[in-house]
């Protein structure tokens, strides 16, 4: 009775919120990224808060003298992102049109990121550390910009907001307390967002070496970037089930498998 009851509130609730928000915020390109997204958020919300957070990032670099300590990196950032920025109309016709902005803290993490509607840091210790040439840097933000693109984090917010919706609706038929609820939602966190951000990371792979391919730059830097990061890691890695990434040895062999289409396109540009 009470099982019944639970399936019932569960299915009207996520059915509601799959009829009032799922989406795709991208066209596919010739790697295909397309599939449905639930979108319980606006973007402009996403915007406004990312907007907020860089500039709180920018600022608290600027006071530690962090920010864009080297010219010449920040030249290169700038380049690249500026030559990636017109291709993602190749997927969202308005993106290269957002308000682009890119710069470099000084920091030992291996570390790069872009926020929702196209604010771009990176991490000198990535560039560094690593000794990315350009076509690395391109294939890591083209995979950055990629999440930007796809909206990945307007996703997981939405995603979030539908199972506490549903954790909610059940812990209340049940009576359970908060605590309980509160173990339902761990549950969940570890076993269903884990497999949806694995989803997000493969799917900006395959945009970002779209990407930087039509941008000019050597999709086979994928293969080589990742055998960068796997050296850095002296072979040391968690199981790829108990990771919200995929193994980088998964990874280098979807690049491997995505090369006969995307080469073309980089071909093109150098002809």
């Amino acid at each position: 009775m009470f099982n019944n009851k639970i399936y019932s509130a569960i299915f009207v609730s996520l059915s509601l919120a799959a009829v009032g928000g799922c989406q795709t915020t991208t066209s596919g390109g010739v790697v295909g990224a397309q599939r449905s997204q639930l979108m319980l958020v606006s973007s402009q919300q996403l915007e406004q808060i990312a907007d907020q957070s860089y500039t709180k990032l920018k600022a608290e670099a600027e006071q530690k003298g962090t920010l864009n300590q080297d010219r010449a990196m920040l030249e290169r950032l700038l380049t690249i992102t500026n030559r990636i920025k017109p291709h993602t109309a190749t997927f969202r016709p308005d993106a290269p049109s957002w308000k682009w902005e890119a710069n470099i803290i000084s920091d030992k993490q291996l570390n790069a990121f872009c926020m929702p509607g196209g604010k771009i840091i990176f991490y000198s210790g990535l560039i560094n550390e690593l000794k990315l040439t350009d076509d690395e840097i391109a294939i890591v933000l083209g995979h950055e910009v990629a999440h930007a693109l796809r909206e990945h984090s307007r996703e997981q917010v939405s995603q979030a907001i539908a199972a506490n919706t549903t954790i909610n609706i059940g812990a209340a038929l049940l009576g359970l307390p908060g605590g309980s609820a509160d173990l339902i939602g761990a549950g969940y966190q570890a076993l269903v967002a884990t497999r949806f951000s694995r989803t997000d990371e493969t799917e900006a792979d395959r945009i970002g070496l779209e990407l930087s391919a039509r941008a000019g730059y050597d999709p086979r830097a994928g293969v080589t970037l990742w055998q960068k990061m796997m050296k850095d890691k002296g072979g040391q890695r968690s199981p790829e089930f108990l990771s919200s990434h995929p193994a980088d040895s998964t990874r280098i062999r979807q690049i491997e498998t995505l090369l006969p289409t995307v080469m073309p396109l980089y071909e093109a540009t150098r002809r």
